[in-house]
């Protein structure tokens, strides 16, 4: 895709807890379409995450630079503030957001619609999962290997092991 004479920045929010392969298939795929691309990570305390927000910022932040395929400069940074706020402040255009499945689409289309609102200047750009991981979540990815299955495929290595020293903690 050949890109206009504009400077177009981007972010793709999440609580990334942890970050998956998915997430970083969705990374790789915007980082195509902007010359910025913005990795937000946000507190999102109501889903209690296993992870500070601290460190899934550094994980996303580790997983990125071991990242093969980035087609544009891409920045790793924690945000606490109403999105649409965040992204005016950022100088962004346009929120990159990923959709699994019909429910995930639900509910994107209805902060889509509340951003637009608030901020009729900035794009939503949806990406479709890969099929590889339209079914992978951060929950699932917890949830499983809390009950010891093999999620290697699904995380990169750092992250496992990330998994494990939280999984180890607890045990102790």
């Amino acid at each position: 895709m050949e890109k206009s004479g504009k400077y177009i920045t981007g972010v793709y929010p999440g609580t990334f807890d942890p970050i998956t392969k998915g997430h970083l298939h969705i990374i790789q795929r915007a980082s195509k379409l902007v010359d910025r691309l913005i990795v937000g990570v946000a507190p999102n305390t109501r889903k209690g995450p296993l992870f500070s927000q601290e460190e899934r910022v550094k994980l996303v932040s580790e997983d990125i630079a071991n990242m093969h395929a980035k087609h544009c400069e891409i920045e790793v940074e924690a945000f606490d503030e109403l999105l649409i706020h965040y992204v005016q402040r950022k100088k962004a255009q346009c929120i990159f957001r990923g959709l699994r499945a019909t429910s995930d689409f639900e509910y994107e289309f209805q902060m889509t619609g509340m951003n637009a609102q608030m901020e009729p200047d900035i794009e939503t750009v949806f990406l479709m999962a890969s099929d590889k991981y339209q079914f992978v979540s951060s929950s699932f990815i917890k949830e499983i290997h809390a009950l010891d299955g093999d999620i290697s495929k699904f995380v990169t290595p750092a992250v496992l092991s990330a998994l494990e020293q939280k999984k180890n903690q607890r045990k102790s």
